[in-house]
């Protein structure tokens, strides 16, 4: 059975934007940019909430951002190649190529991608994944905690939720982030 693995980018107070929306903290330098690369290579499927898709929709959308580097441009092939199911009530279409639309969350759902695939899965946007760690089908987070306050903002890990987590790996980047990989115990 594939893992369905938590991956996002947070302050180290626990935002993943701060109260205007901003996540512009986030910007990597090459080290960084190349070992998250390496940490989605292996996905085989992305599940992203309305506003995280229409952020990452840029790496097919706009192909003078993959022009930029052997980095972009590897991380733009690695995106494009992935399948993306996208949970959206307002979302009119997909602007991309091997993406699905799905108008509501369903744990059942994700139960059975998980089942038949045969690669790992990423989920994206806090509210989705809070909704998948409450429905129990989180297996690991990838963290990656950026040295800033942002002092307020989108939670980037739900609350009202327990879980344990055994520690898995850790990495220090050059710029101060620091990788923490967990995986959910039972």
């Amino acid at each position: 059975m594939a893992k369905l693995i938590y991956v996002t980018n947070v302050s180290l107070d626990g935002y993943i934007e701060d109260e205007h929306g901003r996540f512009d903290w986030t910007s990597p330098d090459d080290d960084y940019f190349a070992f998250v690369t390496d940490l989605v290579r292996p996905m085989g499927t992305y599940l992203y909430g309305r506003r995280l898709y229409e952020s990452m929709a840029v790496w097919e959308t706009e192909p003078a951002l993959a022009a930029r580097s052997k980095l972009t441009a590897d991380f733009a092939d690695v995106w494009q190649t992935a399948d993306k199911i996208v949970y959206s009530t307002t979302l009119g279409a997909t602007l991309t190529a091997r993406t699905r639309l799905d108008r509501s969350f369903d744990p059942a759902s994700v139960r059975a991608i998980k089942a038949s695939a045969t690669s790992d899965l990423t989920i994206g946007g806090a509210h989705l994944a809070a909704q998948a760690f409450q429905a129990g089908l989180i297996d690991e987070c990838h963290l990656l905690i950026h040295p800033i306050l942002a002092g307020g903002g989108k939670p980037g890990l739900p609350s009202g939720t327990r879980l344990g987590l055994e520690l898995l790996s850790t990495r220090r980047f050059s710029n101060g982030v620091a990788y923490l990989h967990y995986r959910v115990s039972t």
